[in-house]
């Protein structure tokens, strides 16, 4: 018996596994779900995952796109975000949707292209994942070549380097070097919490014009 995807319901906070999906049947499935979706997906070796985030996981995924705007946008530095753009690549059968991403150091490659294929594209020089209902799929994230990843879990930010095909985790990020990111991040997180996104990101800008 065949299902249609429509059929197939995932609740926010869970995800779905299926096996012996090929990468034609991979690009069919994007293509009926569609870019306007909740669900984020990932795909090594023929192994799908489906998940679809809470509410909470997408607020902190917006936090972190503004937070990093900010910075790159006071630093005058230019950059290509693409979100959650499925980041795919048919040669490596591997395909990951961070939260966020953001083409820096080679903005300049895809300018204004609406989707990436890393079969000819660059990975993105960052990628961010809030890690409250899934867990980061480093595997993905290496074999594709990604060479700074950022993951927010509710003990904070951690960020991740690559070197020789793996992850070592670092305290401080070669996209803004000299500029405390951990801790920047953790407060004014935290401050979107306590005393709301709109009062936090006034303070956040007021903190960079000041010591940038």
């Amino acid at each position: 018996m065949l299902l249609k995807l429509q059929q197939i319901i995932v609740k926010p906070g869970q995800q779905m596994l299926l096996q012996d999906i090929s990468w034609q049947q991979l690009e069919n499935i994007l293509e009926e779900m569609g870019d306007k979706r909740a669900a984020r997906i990932s795909y090594s070796d023929g192994w799908l995952e489906i998940m679809v985030p809470l509410p909470e996981h997408e607020k902190d995924k917006e936090i972190f796109g503004e937070l990093v705007r900010i910075i790159l946008d006071k630093l005058q530095i230019d950059f290509e975000p693409f979100g959650s753009t499925t980041l795919k690549n048919e040669r490596m059968r591997q395909a990951v949707e961070p939260d966020t991403s953001f083409y820096i150091q080679n903005q300049a490659a895809v300018i204004g292209k609406n989707r990436i294929d890393l079969n000819v594209d660059p990975p993105p020089d960052l990628a961010i994942e809030v890690d409250i209902t899934s867990r980061t799929r480093f595997n993905n994230y290496e074999i594709l070549g990604v060479p700074e990843l950022w993951r927010y879990t509710k003990q904070g930010l951690e960020i991740f380097l690559l070197q020789d095909g793996k992850y070592i985790k670092s305290q401080s990020s070669p996209n803004f070097p000299n500029i405390p990111i951990i801790e920047l991040v953790n407060e004014y997180v935290q401050q979107c919490l306590t005393i709301g996104r709109s009062q936090a990101m006034r303070n956040f800008r007021s903190w960079i014009e000041n010591n940038l």
